[in-house]
């Protein structure tokens, strides 16, 4: 009988707790669509999910932080926020709940929050930025994912135009349409996507963006679809030194450059470590550096600051990429014309020396090799360091989950705890640089740091900070 009263007790629990998710989503959902207010849960986003999903998300953030975040808890500060009158913003509803679990858990939620918030109020208003896509590849249909999902409001970042090679007439449309919808790796995208022939444009949510058919970036003249001010993220490499780039401000209404790729004669930024060294009002093209990069200089920089890095050497376990063949047939690389599906190939990487770009303590101390692997996305970076003091598993898991949940980088790194994790579980990942907690090995002054990555859709969402910081929207954070 008794058995069968708990278990009774255990459905209205679970009855209980899914009705407080529920909840909680169409808060997270009203703060964003009409306050452009964002809540995520250490990094992860909110916006759109399943109650499975934020459920997965809590429990998590209970192991993380070791403390009993609740669904309850999240939902009592979400109505907290939701009663403050807060400008646009992104706030980490979990270091949130954190934060107020490390003090006395019987304080009022609402004088809580206020308290924790009080410079939002003092946050500078933003003016929305026009944004041209320059290519429409993996990357370029990842960002106008992202553009048009988090467009909210439209008071940040405003995706205008698509520049394309070719002629553009119902059937081009009709594929790139197509290809925006559906992705085999990233899976359907959750919006409407429509054709608008008469103008050239695909309906993205309901909003006009113009497809624009350019042999050279001189050939167009922005203004023409009323966009002024743009900023051009270009993602087809085929212009990649500052001269080349700086055709892209030549048309009316362009004014910043950022190229999703390692750039000559520009400054490489990885956001989080570098970008305000570069102030957008002097400086006009940027590059968003590597994938690779973006992955491990986040991770490096913890190191060095902590450990010092005498020297080391990075092999990059990376997904197959377009430039490779799908069958065996003739290539510019020996290795890398062999079947990507069927092979692992050896290859060549920059991100050792890149790396200094960001990091320029790191000048000439990492060598780096790259092994193409047949996945279509997610990647692994292996970094064999050798560190100026000798130190444990334990205090370089220790200060890594501290940067992870505070700081300069929490939005660039991600803390595993899983010990299970592969490649796949990683792909749809915001941050660049996932930490396997389980699998650093320390000996005296030697470590291995397994870096996970999506070198898609977490290089993408590293794009996206940096063109914020580029446009000058970035709202209000509170991490």
């Amino acid at each position: 009988m008794s058995t069968i009263t708990n278990y009774e007790k255990e459905v209205v629990n679970q009855a209980q707790v899914r009705r407080a998710t529920v909840e909680f989503i169409n808060i997270v959902n009203d703060l964003w669509y009409d306050k452009s207010i964002e809540l995520v849960l250490f990094r992860n986003p909110l916006v759109d999910k399943r109650a499975s999903e934020v459920l997965n998300l809590i429990d998590y953030a209970k192991e993380f932080v070791a403390k009993p975040i609740s669904i309850n808890d999240a939902l009592e500060i979400a109505k907290a926020i939701q009663s403050i009158d807060l400008p646009p913003s992104k706030l980490d509803i979990g270091k949130l709940a954190y934060e107020y679990h490390l003090q006395d858990d019987s304080a009022d939620k609402v004088a809580f929050v206020k308290n924790q918030l009080k410079d939002a109020t003092q946050a500078e208003g933003i003016q929305p930025k026009d944004v041209v896509l320059y290519g429409f590849g993996r990357i370029g249909r990842l960002l106008a994912r992202e553009l048009m999902t988090k467009m909210g409001k439209g008071s940040q970042l405003r995706l205008r135009a698509v520049v394309t090679r070719g002629e553009i007439n119902e059937a081009v449309l009709e594929k790139r349409a197509s290809l925006l919808s559906i992705d085999s790796v990233h899976g359907d995208f959750l919006g409407t996507v429509q054709v608008d022939v008469d103008n050239n444009a695909l309906i993205i949510n309901g909003t006009t963006v113009y497809m624009i058919s350019a042999g050279k970036p001189e050939d167009i003249d922005y203004t023409e679809y009323g966009i002024n001010d743009a900023l051009i993220i270009d993602n087809t490499g085929a212009f990649r030194d500052d001269k080349a780039l700086a055709r892209h401000l030549v048309p009316k209404g362009a004014s910043k450059v950022l190229l999703t790729a390692p750039g000559a004669g520009v400054p490489n930024i990885v956001h989080g470590v570098n970008h305000v060294e570069n102030n957008p009002d002097k400086v006009d093209v940027f590059s968003a550096a590597s994938c690779t990069t973006n992955a491990i200089t986040p991770v490096l920089k913890v190191l060095e600051d902590n450990f010092g890095i005498k020297k080391g050497h990075l092999e990059t376990i990376h997904a197959y990429t377009n430039d490779q063949n799908l069958v065996d047939n003739m290539h510019k690389k020996y290795r890398r014309g062999r079947a990507a599906a069927l092979n692992m190939v050896i290859t060549e990487t920059g991100a050792g020396k890149a790396v200094a770009k960001a990091l320029p303590a790191l000048e000439g101390k990492l060598t780096s090799s790259a092994i193409r692997v047949p996945v279509p996305n997610g990647s692994l970076a292996i970094l064999n360091l050798q560190l100026n003091s000798n130190t444990t598993v334990e205090a370089v898991n220790a200060i890594m989950k501290q940067y992870a949940l505070e700081g300069d980088l929490v939005e660039q790194i991600q803390y595993s705890l899983s010990n299970e994790l592969v490649s796949s579980d990683i792909v749809g990942t915001t941050a660049p640089s996932i930490f396997d907690s389980k699998a650093t090995i320390a000996d005296g002054d030697t470590i291995v740091i397994y870096v996970w990555y999506d070198n898609e859709y977490g290089y993408s969402h590293q794009v996206m900070r940096l063109a914020k910081h580029i446009a000058k929207v970035r709202r209000y954070t509170y991490y």
